[in-house]
């Protein structure tokens, strides 16, 4: 099993969304992150599984919520989340990160 860090700006979206969610409902932040903690094992376990964007870049889409992971594997060793990407808005603002 691979092991799965954040980039910085993919962290802070993860917890803007989660902070967004919980204010509309208690518990759906929570939900929303265990969701995404069960993308996140996933990967770490098949990170082949997602979906090729371009070149190395990948994308896995989470069920339930209207997100997907952004993520690159780097060597052996390491996957890199570089947006938690929200389907509908702000497309492509993630292209430079690296």
């Amino acid at each position: 099993m691979k092991q799965v860090v954040f980039h910085p700006l993919a962290e802070k979206e993860l917890i803007d969304a989660a902070i967004y969610y919980e204010g509309q409902e208690p518990d759906l932040g929570e939900k929303y992150l265990a969701e995404v903690g069960q993308a996140v094992s996933f990967i770490a376990q098949y990170p082949e599984a997602g979906f090729i964007v371009r070149g190395s870049l990948r994308r896995l889409t989470l069920p339930k919520f209207p997100y997907y992971l952004l993520y690159r594997v780097l060597g052996n060793a390491q996957i890199r989340v570089l947006a938690v990407a929200h389907h509908k808005r702000r497309p492509k603002y993630w292209v430079d990160r690296e």
